[in-house]
């Protein structure tokens, strides 16, 4: 017996948040619940605004489509279906399956706005290497790199990955640059994408000797997984990726690049985010996870983050939008 439920929730965000120059007010997502025997399985489908090609409408339809199909005993392949909705489906079919790894450590790289006492207490909990991420390019170059300075200062075995989202030219990348402390650089993992092209950012990472990471570029067509001098990283949103299995192919190729892979947040739910724990600990045990999205939300979806005070959904709390079963 197969059986299929598809949920959808709308979770409110916080007033700060905005994507692509547009505020987001609010996270909506699919659920998927499968049953088959009596095994159980969940996943999330999610589509990013101004990230992802699908939007939530399509994700929905073509999940429908799959679930149909799928309680109807088809054996189903993840080929044409939209990065999101493969990924979503792909964890709830693993789960069902007995394949899903399961986070024990739940560890996040922390997402520090600024204040270093604040950030003290949140790695003082963390075990090993010392990280935090920063998002740069939202004002002026001389702001981001005085935060820089004063964080690596403040704290003598922080090491820092900041994240630009291709938010500089050459002349802000040039002055973010001119006002580091030199002495600080070292600690610098790496900047996601610095600049608005890829060329360009290559060129600042020659120049500062600061290692930079692909993220946008990657998920590019035409983009080519190989080592090029100054790439430290790629990170790797499943979200924004595709299936499971994608997933875990596309995290081997990096490693056997020579680079670093990260998996991070494309602002997933509680749900999601505790699957992207799971499968970081798996696949990328030597590289913590940025996963530290979910106090950008006002409440948690089915199921709860280790230490989070927000309420929680329950599947009451959702709309159910579909059930199919053989």
């Amino acid at each position: 017996m197969r059986r299929a439920r598809l949920y959808r929730y709308q979770v409110p965000m916080d007033a700060g948040v905005v994507l692509r120059n547009q505020r987001l007010k609010s996270r909506i997502g699919l659920v998927v619940h499968l049953e088959q025997d009596d095994r159980t399985g969940e996943g999330e489908i999610a589509p990013l605004p101004g990230f992802s090609l699908e939007s939530i409408d399509q994700a929905e339809s073509i999940a429908r489509l799959w679930l149909t199909q799928w309680a109807g005993g088809n054996e189903m392949s993840f080929d044409g279906v939209p990065p999101s909705v493969a990924f979503g489906l792909s964890c709830a079919l693993a789960e069902s399956d007995g394949r899903m790894p399961m986070s024990s450590c739940w560890q996040s790289v922390p997402l520090c706005t600024g204040d270093p006492d604040l950030l003290f207490d949140q790695l003082s909990c963390l075990p090993g290497r010392k990280i935090a991420k920063i998002k740069v390019g939202l004002y002026e170059p001389i702001r981001d790199s005085l935060l820089v300075n004063t964080l690596l200062e403040a704290l003598d075995d922080l090491h820092l990955r900041l994240d630009a989202n291709r938010a500089w030219t050459p002349d802000k990348a040039a002055s973010f640059l001119r006002w580091l402390n030199p002495a600080v650089i070292d600690r610098i993992d790496f900047i996601e994408e610095p600049c608005g092209l890829p060329t360009q950012s290559l060129a600042f990472a020659a120049q500062s000797g600061i290692p930079i990471a692909w993220d946008e570029s990657s998920r590019e067509p035409g983009f080519t997984l190989e080592a090029l001098p100054g790439v430290a990283a790629v990170i790797i949103k499943p979200t924004l990726t595709g299936s499971l299995a994608y997933c875990q192919q596309r995290i081997a190729g990096v490693h056997q690049a020579g680079m670093l892979a990260v998996v991070s947040s494309a602002l997933e739910s509680s749900l999601g985010l505790g699957q992207l724990s799971g499968l970081a600990q798996q696949l990328t045990p030597d590289a913590p996870p940025g996963l530290d999205t979910l106090s950008l939300m006002q409440a948690q979806v089915v199921r709860p983050w280790p230490a989070s005070t927000l309420p929680l959904l329950d599947y009451a709390d959702l709309s159910l939008i579909g059930v199919v079963e053989s």
